[in-house]
């Protein structure tokens, strides 16, 4: 309103812009509370009449016209502000029952569990979430920690469900279930009861023993990451992988011990986890993030927590852009007491 009162009085009377004036109020509807809309449409109705005063023009029907639009326009507008005002209530609420359902699903993992110590990281590729498809979690079981990470196909609110459902079904049975595997058929279980089994889910699961003793289910996900004390690093891959979570019905696969992975760890060793997320970043080119090559010397050195903020800052400088994908990322440093026995990978 200001800068039509500005052009009106360099214009002078011959134009006069008087009912240019309702602008006012129905731009402060677009963001203003009621009480600014009316304010805009008062301060309207005295440039109108200043200006019309000025022009010599008091009275005319111009001027009538013009206060009758500035009318029109406030009560329009009031009604507009309001309504939008109420809306913006709602989505208050649903954001907030979004926020403390994003807080129950993904609860901060300890830095410290057991023979580990724990590093976590989730990036949501929707900047209206915080969570989407991937996940993570650990949980403390009678002889170490026991540890998830997984991708969701799909994406969209039905991917978010699944992932609750096997974080629910993880944390349930990782502190009592007697072996690693009777986990793996929890989660199967929970997915064919509770989703409409339209999805699968890619992920590893582990467990760390206080002795060193780590034993993974690879079910078709990226092979974690190993850097060892001494500076060896290697994949960690299973050369008989298990079926995604969710398709063990179609594949008759039941029995998972036969395709368990073996490998004792020596205190200081490092394990890398991540989902898709990160190995099919890419950059301007189309080329894949590295993860071997770029992610080496960063696991090197630091606290796990800090190591992981390095890895995010190095796949944004890879790809020049904001992340289009869910991703999630875990490192695991093995701090408890030297294995007697030698360092060795087997898949049994």
């Amino acid at each position: 309103m200001l800068g039509i009162a500005v052009v009106d009085t360099a214009t002078g009377s011959e134009y006069n812009l008087l009912p240019v004036y309702a602008a006012g109020p129905a731009i402060a509807s677009a963001r203003g509370t009621v009480r600014n809309v009316v304010i805009m449409g008062a301060v309207a109705t005295l440039l109108c009449l200043l200006f019309a005063w000025k022009a010599d023009r008091f009275g005319e029907l111009r001027m009538t016209v013009a206060l009758a639009a500035i009318g029109y326009v406030t009560l329009a507008s009031t009604y507009a502000a309001w309504s939008r005002q109420k809306i913006e209530r709602r989505l208050v609420d649903v954001r907030e029952v979004a926020r403390t359902l994003e807080d129950v699903l993904f609860v901060p993992v300890p830095a410290t569990i057991g023979p580990v110590r724990i590093g976590a990281s989730y990036v949501s590729a929707s900047r209206a979430t915080r969570v989407g498809g991937d996940l993570y979690d650990a949980e403390p079981c009678p002889d170490g920690v026991r540890l998830v990470i997984a991708d969701v196909q799909g994406k969209g609110l039905e991917t978010v469900r699944c992932a609750s459902v096997v974080l629910a079904a993880f944390r349930g049975a990782a502190p009592e279930a007697g072996e690693l595997a009777d986990v793996g058929r929890r989660i199967e279980t929970a997915l064919e009861r509770k989703t409409d089994g339209q999805r699968f889910v890619t992920g590893i699961l582990a467990q760390i023993s206080r002795d060193g003793s780590l034993l993974a289910y690879n079910h078709g996900h990226p092979p974690p990451l190993l850097l060892t004390g001494d500076g060896e690093v290697v994949f960690v891959e299973s050369d008989d992988q298990v079926p995604p979570f969710g398709l063990a019905v179609l594949t008759g696969t039941t029995d998972l011990r036969d395709s368990v992975t073996r490998l004792t760890l020596q205190v200081g060793d490092r394990l890398f986890f991540y989902t898709d997320g990160l190995s099919e970043a890419r950059d301007a080119e189309g080329r894949f993030y590295p993860v071997r090559e770029r992610v080496t010397p960063l696991l090197r050195d630091g606290r796990p927590e800090d190591v992981l903020d390095r890895i995010r800052a190095d796949v944004a400088a890879f790809t020049g852009k904001p992340p289009d994908d869910d991703s999630a990322l875990l490192m695991i440093e093995f701090r408890g007491l030297p294995a007697a026995s030698p360092r060795r990978h087997v898949i049994d």
